[in-house]
């Protein structure tokens, strides 16, 4: 998948599932955050709290993605 990249250079699936998880916490932060500031720029801040929910799902499947290309043929993980 990141063939390009040298070896030591390539994200593996735990580094994506970690980025998904921290996301998370990103957008609960922002989210908290978001209530703590004056109306006026109240809804910019809950759109980007929203915006960055988004990102855990993308990340998650990214990193299956990787795993899987990750496995050996007749390898099985689990």
């Amino acid at each position: 998948m990141f063939s390009f990249l040298p070896a030591p250079l390539r994200p593996r699936s735990l580094h994506l599932y970690a980025l998904s998880m921290s996301s998370i916490g990103l957008c609960i932060v922002l989210w908290i955050r978001a209530k703590t500031i004056g109306e006026d720029e109240r809804g910019n801040a809950e759109r980007r709290a929203l915006f960055v929910g988004l990102w855990p799902p993308m990340f998650w499947l990214l990193g299956d993605a990787l795993r899987r290309s990750e496995q050996k043929p007749g390898k099985r993980m689990f």
